[in-house]
This record gives structure tokens, sequence and C-alpha cells, in this order.
């Protein structure tokens, strides 16, 4: 298990990422030949091999876990993926009364916005009603930060990292960059950091 640094930028955060499975996933990759030593030539060779080709399956037992917190609309994003498991996360349903949207709300979100949801609550919390808390989460930005524990492995960010790396937001080229600097991976992957 190796426990990775924070990476923080005011787009995305990772915390408490630990990746787990590396020595035992590059020996598995020799089981197709009857191998079994731990060869990171023999990885290097079949991580670094072209996608959808199979031979850098031996990459899905390489674990990764960590705490991200990105805006919804990143959100909305990642969940196409539906490899990458989301452990637990925040709640809006649970929480939207209480949170602070100044702190919680990007830096891209317009003030006047984060004002109206602060005048919505306030009604919420004069006058509870199913319709006023509709109203709350129906305004909510696409800017607010949310907080999820994810697990995915190396197959997966892999793939992430040849669809996202040149991406328009911002999220993306830093979560690529975070991909990227995980133990090994650019020489199991074959990947350039980006």
């Amino acid at each position: 298990m190796n426990e990775i640094p924070d990476m923080k930028t005011p787009e995305i955060c990772f915390e408490d990422t630990y990746v787990y499975g590396i020595e035992q996933s590059v020996k598995a990759s020799g089981l197709p030949k009857r191998k079994d030593d731990v060869s990171y030539d023999r990885a290097f060779r079949l991580g670094s091999c072209t996608p959808g080709t199979g031979h850098d399956c031996y990459l899905k037992g390489i674990t990764v876990q960590t705490t991200i917190t990105a805006a919804q609309y990143w959100w909305l994003q990642w969940q196409r993926y539906h490899f990458c498991d989301i452990v637990s996360s925040e709640s809006k349903m649970h929480t939207i009364q209480s949170m602070d949207f100044d702190e919680q709300c990007n830096w891209y979100v317009n003030a006047g916005i984060i004002g109206i949801l602060h005048q919505l609550v306030q009604e919420y919390d004069d006058n509870p009603s199913k319709e006023a808390f509709q109203r709350i989460i129906a305004n909510v930005p696409m800017g607010l930060m949310l907080r999820a524990r994810i697990t995915t492995n190396y197959l997966q960010l892999k793939t992430m990292i040849i669809q996202r790396r040149n991406h328009k937001l911002v999220e993306w080229r830093n979560f690529c960059r975070w991909a990227a600097h995980l133990p090994h991976f650019s020489q199991l992957t074959g990947l350039i950091p980006v």
C-alpha cells in the first residue's frame, strides 16, 4: 500500500489517496505465460500496449482510492465512467441547509446566485415545506463543490487520461496530472505525465 501526498487546486482536490496491489499485479501479468515472477520489464511492455487489446488487463488489479472534491458539473461527467465506484459522497439532500455556500461554491459561481441561494434557505427555515425545499435543490449552482470517496484502478485511469488529458475543463487536466503521478503509473501504462 502506498499513501500519496494530497493534491489541491482551486478547481479539484485529491486527499487520502492510497494505491494497492502494484507488486501483486505486476506478478500476475506473467500468468498467461506461466511466469511467477515480479518482472517490471514485462509489466511495462504489457501496460503500454494499445487500450482494448487485453494485454494491459493486469492494470485492473492496481487499486486506487481517494477522496475527490470537485464541482457538480465535473461529477456529472465523472459518472459516465461506470467502472469507478463512489464509496460514499456528500449529500445535498441532507446538508444543503447547513452548507456555507460562500465557502462551498467554486469561484466561478456568481455572488448574486449565492445570495439567492441564501435567501431560499432562509425562506425554507422560516416556513418549511416540500415546495420550499425543492426550490433550494433546483437552484443549487453547478459550481457547488462536493466531496466523494472513490475507488478505481490503473486500467480505468489509463483510459480516462487518454480521453480527457486535453479536455477544456481544467478539472480534467488536473485529474489527469494527478493520476499520471501515481506510483509507477507512467511506467506501467506507457503514458507520459501531462
